[in-house]
């Protein structure tokens, strides 16, 4: 391939598109699609219940670690901020991550490089790449499908195959609930992981295992569970985290691998906790009492559907899945499909409140979406089934871009939200169900005889001992017009969490209480002004002394 003609002294800027993200304007920001991953696809029907935060643009930080080249990463910039960093630092290389729905952002950001940095080589990754026809749409050098540490040390002369160095990336940031924002301790804050890019479950729907490789194919940045220990242990030296969300695709599907990692964590005496993503018959790889060993605390999993014929369900009951974790402390965000092929207006509802009944902490609802770059996207588009529409409005919670055979683009919608409507109905606040479950891990796991599982039990239990007292009774009474039954469940698990923690329990929740009600009222009179969160601007710059 071509290298760059300056190599490693090459200046690197790696920019995520510019913001704002939750307004709608012409280059592609849409309000229904915020920059929050909760409050966007999994919780956007619970208002001011509703987690949010934000997450950083990981994938540009891993290739500013793992390059020589000085290096800026500028995440979330405004346009006026993007321009301004390449006008005044003069990049030899300007790389811009996009996701598809963002591709007029990073057409403008090119014109922006084109006029104001001309000697820029212009490289282009993220899914935007998988866009067919992507080359003639944007003016770029370079567009990289696919894993992109490799590519970059490739054309900056570097050994592509040189071992994967981890950067420090907390999950979250911003992290606010009822109107309040957070203020975490370090050791409660959790650290992401990135084991692997891909998939190789390959279901026909899935962007991430078609933009890495496909069906049975992933890339594995750390392939045992030595290595993943070594960086957790380096994460916690550095950041005293006891929380690592491990960001692959199908974590608990390479078994050795975890088992070695549980293998050292007890001779260690590693009290750690996860928040993994793993389809059910991953899951179905390990005992309940290995999961919590391993400290396995939440699980991202696809319910897609009873009658769908996605191999990660294999004939798991889900339901009884679902509740055995639950029993165990094991909190699960289910994600379920809105509009797969053999839904029609008949059965849709009895699919989605077989879903619901789960009864998952969180639950996502996506509608059947052909993304360009993925099987299902071919598929459509062969079958002269894709419909015309802007590029931006294709990610899953809008309205169906293909026709479907028994269901309308607007019923698309309307079945979709009804979904978020009616698990909030049924199933209460995310942040109370959390609740809920953590109660009852605690209350198994609290004598444990291994004083390591003991621990992890002991510190999340401590949130309910602390937190959650005073946003239940807020729930509890800005319920009980709306949904009066799940506000007597509210007031119920309030009152159990007095009565196992005691009376400092109660005073925190007295106290707090009512100005938890007051900062929820307020939260949710701004929703409904519409007004948005926006992540701040980032600027972070590696080895740029040897450069200046």
């Amino acid at each position: 391939m071509e290298t760059h003609p300056k190599g490693t002294s090459a200046r690197i800027l790696l920019s995520s598109v510019f913001g704002p993200y939750a307004q709608d304007d012409e280059f592609g920001s849409r309000s229904i699609n915020p920059m929050e991953l909760y409050y966007n696809q999994v919780t956007r029907m619970q208002g001011a219940f509703s987690p949010r935060l934000f997450h950083r643009s990981w994938g540009i930080m891993m290739i500013q670690e793992n390059i020589s080249a000085p290096c800026t990463v500028l995440d979330f910039p405004t346009r006026e901020a993007f321009a301004r960093e390449i006008t005044e630092q003069q990049y030899d290389v300007v790389g811009i991550s996009s996701i598809i729905v963002n591709v007029g952002k990073v057409r403008e950001m090119c014109r922006i490089v084109r006029k104001l940095s001309p000697h820029s080589k212009i490289v282009i990754g993220g899914h935007v790449a998988a866009i067919p026809g992507i080359d003639h749409m944007i003016d770029a050098d370079h567009i990289v499908k696919g894993e992109g540490i490799a590519w970059m040390r490739a054309y900056l002369g570097e050994d592509p195959s040189a071992p994967i160095r981890h950067p420090r990336i907390t999950s979250g940031f911003d992290f606010r609930v009822m109107g309040r924002k957070l203020h975490e301790k370090p050791e409660d804050i959790a650290v992401t992981i990135i084991p692997s890019v891909g998939c190789p479950m390959g279901c026909n729907f899935c962007t991430t295992s078609a933009f890495f490789g496909g069906k049975g194919k992933s890339v594995n940045f750390f392939e045992t569970g030595q290595e993943l220990f070594q960086i957790m242990c380096e994460m916690e030296a550095k950041t005293n985290t006891r929380f690592f969300f491990i960001m692959d695709e199908n974590f608990l599907l390479q078994r050795p691998r975890a088992m070695e990692l549980l293998a050292l964590m007890k001779a260690h005496n590693k009290s750690w906790g996860f928040y993994v993503f793993a389809s059910a018959n991953a899951i179905r790889k390990y005992t309940v009492e290995e999961l919590v060993e391993l400290g396995v605390a939440w699980i991202w999993m696809g319910l897609e559907s009873r009658k769908s014929h996605y191999d990660k369900l294999n004939g798991t009951d889900t339901v009884q899945l679902v509740r055995e974790l639950r029993e165990h402390g094991i909190k699960a965000l289910g994600s379920t499909i809105i509009g797969l092929e053999h839904h029609t207006p008949d059965n849709i509802r009895e699919e989605v409140e077989q879903a619901i009944a789960h009864d998952t902490e969180f639950h996502q609802f996506m509608l059947y979406t052909p993304v360009p770059g993925t099987p299902l996207y071919k598929e459509m588009s062969e079958q002269g089934r894709l419909l015309s529409g802007d590029l931006a409005d294709i990610h899953g919670q809008f309205k169906f871009n293909f026709r479907h055979a028994a269901i309308g683009r607007d019923d698309s919608k309307r079945f979709l939200d009804w979904a978020f409507v009616r698990d909030f109905e049924l199933n209460g606040p995310s942040i109370y169900r959390i609740c809920r479950t953590t109660l009852q891990g605690w209350r198994k796991y609290r004598n444990h005889p291994d004083a390591r599982i003991r621990e992890r039990y002991e510190r999340e239990a401590e949130e309910l001992r602390k937190s959650y007292g005073p946003a239940l009774w807020a729930m509890e009474r800005q319920l009980r017009k709306t949904n009066t039954e799940v506000s007597h469940r509210v007031r119920d698990l309030r009152r159990e969490l007095e009565t196992e923690f005691g009376s400092f329990t109660r005073w925190i929740t007295r106290i707090g209480g009512p100005i938890m009600l007051w900062s929820t009222r307020r939260e949710e009179r701004r929703l409904a002004q519409g007004k948005v969160y926006e992540p701040p601007t980032f600027i972070e710059r590696h080895n740029w002394a040897a450069s200046s």
